[in-house]
């Protein structure tokens, strides 16, 4: 079991013992095993067992010499460590052996406890070896997870709440692993939301207190894989984990369920990114010439129904339901952009990553570029710039707000109005925009048909075999084109 101060391996009857594994076995190269089940094969696992740990312990020390830009820091990396850069890893390498010997000792410790308790090292032979893979990769899972010993529940689900949107794209050669170690994160720092991992990156949002929140970010960036993220890469808003009813993190092909292989189209062939004060001007100057402006289109990659509650003026925000539909949108009116300057816009800035790469893979525009961080971090530098309305999010918030302006309005009456919320008939998941006066009448359904139906009436076996017959019945649904499957 896990030591919640250490974060290492507490003592378990019939394991390897930590008092048997004294400073002076260490030095020596060898554990005292004597005492050990298959104490041979232990013995012969050491070098391997620290030679993992000093492995892990150099890869929480590397960082990004690049800053933000996470194509270029891929190949520009260093390492720092107690106050100290090393550009190479020869001496980061002389470093930890000399002043993190007995962190290095500490993990190796645990290391052989769980290969022991596990059974794993029965032979110590080739055979043996993924199984110690394995059981060392568990190991490192609960690695980086954080003390929050000194904390109590109090401490950690008190206080004021936040939510956290995030993306990175990077390689991660065992999703499956990287899920379980954020279910894991996720559980003890009492985080709800929704999180993707596939071999392309990671993809999530999730909410809790402040205190939490801190935690989490701290734990991905001191995690391997996600070192070439960086705190801005975090966007925050007002919220907790009330705004999302449990949490769900699960693998998938796409991060962001575009319906392209990710193996064929990568996001490597994305647009050029431009912080939120280069896409300001560059918005800006759109605008002061869109009266004879034929070359520039600026494009809203999100849903007809976040696009209808908040935008940027004057955009073009394409009628689609869902992203897995803008592949299809860019074919059918490729005439459209050709020859034309792109300046694109999502709320977060990952679907411009792959809608900007599909673009650019049919050739028909002069310049594709991309807002960096989406409206989330543009709002963040002009609350008051050239955004209107409100920013659609997918949790029970549906919508986050930094100015008062009301661009859309209540689906029945016309009054102006911005809150949606689900449609009343049962199975029907569209998203209704009605006024408090028009709910109150019974106006709270997405159309006609919804309208129409009562749930309330008839037997309980009447209602199961009326819900069957008619959930499809809604002449929204029958407008909507089928979603393609999201492959897992």
């Amino acid at each position: 079991k896990m030591s919640s101060a250490s974060g290492i391996l507490e003592d378990e009857p019939g394991t390897l013992l930590f008092s048997e594994l004294d400073d002076e076995n260490f030095t020596n190269k060898t554990p005292n095993i004597s005492k050990a089940p298959n104490e041979a094969s232990l013995r012969k696992m050491f070098p391997y067992a620290k030679k993992r740990a000093f492995a892990t312990f150099v890869d929480s020390k590397k960082v990004s010499a690049s800053g933000s830009d996470s194509r270029s820091a891929q190949s520009d990396k260093h390492w720092q460590c107690c106050d100290q850069t090393f550009k190479d890893p020869a001496s980061i390498h002389k470093h930890v052996a000399r002043a993190h010997d007995l962190e290095i000792q500490e993990h190796t410790k645990a290391i052989l406890t769980l290969l022991g308790s596990r059974g794993n090292v029965k032979e110590c032979n080739t055979s043996a070896q993924p199984a110690a893979e394995e059981a060392v990769e568990v190991m490192d899972m609960q690695l980086w997870l954080p003390d929050i010993s000194y904390l109590n529940e109090a401490e950690l689900d008190g206080g004021p709440g936040e939510v956290l949107l995030y993306y990175c794209y990077c390689e991660v050669e065992g999703p499956h692993l990287i899920c379980a170690w954020q279910k894991a994160l996720c559980q003890k720092l009492h985080l709800k939301g929704k999180i993707r991992v596939a071999t392309e990156g990671i993809n999530g949002t999730v909410g809790g207190s402040k205190v939490a929140t801190g935690l989490y970010i701290k734990a991905m960036l001191s995690h391997p894989v996600f070192k070439i993220m960086c705190l801005d890469d975090f966007k925050t808003s007002e919220g907790g984990a009330h705004c999302f009813p449990d949490l769900k993190v699960g693998v998938f092909k796409e991060i962001v369920p575009m319906g392209v292989d990710p193996d064929i189209l990568s996001y490597r062939l994305a647009g050029t990114h431009l912080e939120p004060k280069e896409f300001h001007k560059e918005v800006e100057a759109f605008l002061s010439k869109y009266e004879s402006c034929n070359d520039t289109i600026l494009l809203d990659c999100r849903n007809f129904y976040e696009s209808k509650i908040g935008q940027f003026t004057k955009c073009l925000a394409p009628d689609i339901r869902k992203f897995s539909y803008f592949p299809d949108y860019v074919d059918k009116n490729l005439e459209l952009f050709r020859g034309k300057k792109v300046l694109m816009y999502c709320t977060g800035g990952i679907r411009c990553e792959r809608g900007s790469a599909y673009l650019r893979s049919k050739d028909v525009c002069k310049e594709i570029y991309q807002l960096k961080g989406g409206i989330h971090k543009y709002l963040e530098h002009f609350p008051e710039g050239f955004y209107h309305g409100k920013l659609f999010v997918f949790d029970e918030r549906y919508a986050i707000a930094t100015g008062s302006d009301i661009i859309s309005e209540c689906r029945y009456c016309g009054t102006p109005w911005d809150q949606y919320q689900l449609c009343s008939t049962r199975f029907c998941c569209q998203l209704v925009l009605s006024c408090p006066a028009c709910r109150q009448q019974g106006h709270t359904a997405c159309c006609s048909v919804c309208q129409g139906k009562d749930w309330r009436q008839g037997e309980p076996e009447e209602r199961a075999l009326s819900d069957h017959r008619l959930k499809e019945e809604c002449e929204c649904t029958d407008r909507r084109p089928r979603v393609p499957c999201d492959a897992l």
